[in-house]
């Protein structure tokens, strides 16, 4: 099999069944699988799923009892995946056209690939920043001390020629079968947030490449599905502890100071 796609739900259920139909309906010439995997949801989403596209071979569902976070349910679907390939998905995404074919397709053609995204969009069709530098404590001293400003932000790469990024958002994630070898799962410790950009971090350290891939496309109704993964306040409380696990504990003190001290300095002097 070629590729298995892993979508992750919580509490979704419409968004998914949009995500998995666009999945059949617009993907051809490869032999594919759909992995849901079901965060303990209380909307009914398993039975509905189960419902609409349990007939099909190519379809499967994972219900878990509880949330148990992205990055350990991607591991689930990644786990019993049977694809070469495996393309994470958000539950708040549609597919235009033959994206996932035409990024296995380009994945495929060159050596040393490891993450592959494709063009990301707003529902208006209008372009979706997904691709980030690798934050660090000195782009960090950059952006907030130096006034360099949006080195950190999320931006999307102009024109319609692949490029070779640092990182892009796992919305819309497809891993190479030399990542899952060198790489491997995601790592667990992280509930929500920065699991993607620790992944594209050890590809690179890996030797693999991360691409973003403009002539692909895949809609993406932003945040919808992380506002019912927690609350609003518990995304915050989610953020602050993965940021602490990716920086490390004495990094992510520095950078909590530097940008601190930046607003502190904007207050005074602004």
């Amino acid at each position: 099999m070629d590729v298995t796609v892993v979508i992750v739900n919580y509490n979704t259920c419409d968004l998914t069944r949009k995500c998995v139909s666009s999945v059949f309906k617009k993907t051809r010439d490869i032999e594919f699988e759909v992995v849901v995997v079901d965060n303990g949801s209380a909307d009914g989403s398993c039975e509905q799923l189960a419902k609409a596209f349990s007939k099909d071979k190519r379809f499967s569902l994972i219900p878990n009892s509880t949330n148990l976070g992205f990055a350990k349910a991607c591991n689930q679907g990644i786990k019993i995946a049977k694809g070469k390939y495996v393309f994470l998905l958000n539950s708040d995404t549609e597919l235009i056209d033959d994206t996932l074919t035409k990024l296995l397709a380009f994945a495929g053609e060159r050596g040393n690939v490891g993450v592959v995204g494709p063009r990301l969009l707003n529902s208006n069709k209008t372009v979706q920043p997904s691709v980030y530098r690798l934050p660090t404590l000195w782009r960090t001293l950059q952006q907030y001390w130096l006034g360099k400003k949006g080195i950190l932000d999320k931006y999307a790469p102009e024109g319609d020629v692949p490029s070779k990024v640092e990182c892009i958002v796992g919305g819309a994630f497809l891993i190479t079968p030399q990542a899952l070898k060198k790489v491997g799962f995601l790592d667990e410790r992280y509930f929500m947030y920065f699991e993607d950009l620790d992944y594209c971090r050890r590809v690179q350290k890996a030797g693999l490449g991360v691409y973003y891939c403009p002539d692909t496309q895949v809609v993406h109704y932003h945040g919808a599905s992380g506002k019912n993964m927690v609350s609003e306040e518990l995304q915050w409380k989610r953020l602050i502890p993965s940021s602490r696990i990716y920086h490390g504990v004495v990094i992510y003190h520095l950078i909590g100071f530097i940008i601190w001290s930046s607003q502190k300095i904007q207050k005074v002097f602004g």
